[in-house]
């Protein structure tokens, strides 16, 4: 099974991607259909990506943990935590940056990684001690240049100082895409210090990160270590240098 965890999650997001794209910048994709596990409502094309996800995962015996239906039991040593959509509201809106974040564990323990943009279609994959791949071909974080840093930076109004420390920021709306990007070299780092993001959000984008490279921490400094849970909220600091990290953590530290 393992070998082809690849394939499997490429097939999925083609048929998400199937399903999803005639709704893009919609208003019915964009339609409240319910809520999910954490109180959020859910969004039309958030169920419908996670329908398909739900049959093509559950037959085969895999446990599934999605933004919306929390953990699906299926009996299985591996566990699917996904995001069908990270960065619906992008979708909804006609913004084109939102992807399929697919992670795998065995036990407690991740194994893979994928993000797939569908507007790109660049596929994204991170797999432990063994590297990360853009369309099959490996991936690294840049090195860092002084002075022309480029980070995306979430937060609440909260430590305002970050923005005048760096060149760039930007805010795209879809964390697991940005972590992909990070792994690639078009981000220096991604910063999300509102306590919002969920390990449905960042898994897949913390194992493809850190396998080209990245440094990831919570506000703390402290490494991110990845739970099987839907609910649980967290800040995440994921650079490419430890001199990055270190003036982020920093500022952070100041401002609290």
């Amino acid at each position: 099974m393992e070998t082809s965890w690849s394939e499997l999650s490429f097939d999925i997001a083609k048929e998400i991607e199937k399903q999803i794209m005639p709704l893009f910048g919609k208003e019915e994709a964009g339609k409240v259909v319910g809520t999910n596990v954490s109180g959020d409502v859910t969004d039309y094309v958030d169920r419908v990506s996670e329908n398909v996800v739900i049959s093509r995962l559950s037959p085969l015996g895999i446990n599934i943990i999605s933004e919306e239906k929390g953990f699906i039991d299926n009996g299985g040593e591996y566990t699917a935590i996904v995001d069908p959509v990270d960065g619906s509201y992008n979708f909804v809106s006609g913004i084109p940056v939102f992807g399929f974040s697919f992670a795998i564990f065995k036990g407690n323990r991740p194994i893979y990684g994928s993000i797939y943009e569908f507007i790109t279609g660049n596929f994204y994959e991170g797999i432990p001690d063994n590297g990360a791949f853009m369309n099959g071909e490996r991936i690294r974080v840049r090195k860092p240049e002084k002075g022309k840093e480029a980070l995306s930076f979430y937060s609440r109004g909260e430590f305002p100082e970050l923005v005048n420390k760096v060149k760039r920021i930007r805010v795209l709306g879809a964390i697991a895409v940005e972590l992909a990007y990070l792994a690639r070299g078009a981000l220096d780092g991604v910063v999300d210090v509102r306590n919002y993001v969920r390990y449905t959000d960042i898994a897949a984008g913390v194992i493809i990160a850190r396998e080209a490279g990245a440094i990831i921490t919570d506000d703390s400094g402290k490494e991110i270590k990845l739970r099987l849970n839907a609910t649980e909220k967290t800040n995440i600091v994921a650079v490419n240098d430890q001199e990055l990290l270190k003036m982020v953590l920093e500022v952070i530290e100041r401002g609290n």
